[in-house]
């Protein structure tokens, strides 16, 4: 019976999705036609409107816990635990600034919500040197020129039973080279309402997002980057571990 009622969710949730998308996608090939600054900006407003509607009409509420250290003027590598497709529009839900997230290659193949994707990301094919040397570059380029960035360091999704899985070296490579703070935010409980292994298991409920403390690389060279990594990654897994208890989250 809950396989049913989750498939059933699942069903309408994903109708929701694209209803939405269809019905903006007249603003999106609208401002795809203005320059590219002013037309990112306008875009990424419509990825933050969609994603509000879907998850107000799929009964989804995402709760930021803001942080009154982040400054929405300044240009911050944002990183997140990454354990379920609900974390994108979480993400975009919380942060206070716009930005470019890196995304992988195969999620462009979509009709039609490709062609919106491709507008949006810096894509990725991991399995391709070159792409990843020039995917690099971009986001190094995109902070350069004062944008903030988005990248999940586990990678893909998370589908064991641990906090976190082992982070890649990229975005703390990036953050040395560029001088650009870490700005971790912690996804509760998405994986639980969404779980990647168990779609059916689908629910609706609250999203808590911990904008958590910015963590600055000034003091780490690129001979420090393990250093710098485990630094960030015990301080976001220590605090999962201590926010587990989703009870104490107000």
């Amino acid at each position: 019976m809950r396989k049913i009622a989750g498939a059933i969710y699942l069903i309408y949730s994903l109708s929701v999705f694209f209803a939405v998308m269809f019905l903006l996608l007249p603003f999106f090939l609208l401002f795809t036609l203005l320059p590219s600054k002013i037309s990112y900006s306008l875009l990424f407003s419509c990825i933050r409107l969609w994603s509000l509607i879907t998850m107000t009409f799929i009964f989804i509420k995402i709760k930021t816990h803001k942080n009154p250290n982040w400054d929405k003027n300044k240009s911050y590598i944002y990183i997140g635990n990454h354990g379920s497709y609900l974390d994108a529009p979480a993400v975009i839900l919380s942060t206070p600034s716009i930005f470019k997230p890196l995304g992988k290659i195969e999620m462009a193949k979509f009709p039609v919500f490709g062609w919106i994707y491709k507008k949006m990301v810096i894509m990725v094919d991991r399995k391709d040197k070159e792409s990843r040397a020039a995917s690099v570059a971009a986001l190094k380029a995109e902070l350069n020129a004062g944008m903030s960035i988005l990248l999940f360091p586990e990678g893909t999704m998370n589908t064991s039973e641990l906090m976190l899985k082992d982070f890649y070296d990229g975005a703390f490579k990036i953050s040395i080279e560029t001088q650009t703070p870490i700005a971790p935010m912690l996804l509760l409980n998405a994986k639980e309402m969404l779980p990647r292994k168990y779609p059916l298991m689908v629910s609706p409920g609250v999203l808590h997002v911990i904008c958590a403390d910015i963590i600055s690389p000034e003091n780490y060279t690129m001979d420090d980057v393990e250093a710098y990594k485990q630094v960030v990654f015990k301080e976001m897994n220590n605090q999962l571990i201590q926010l587990k208890s989703y009870d104490k989250i107000h």
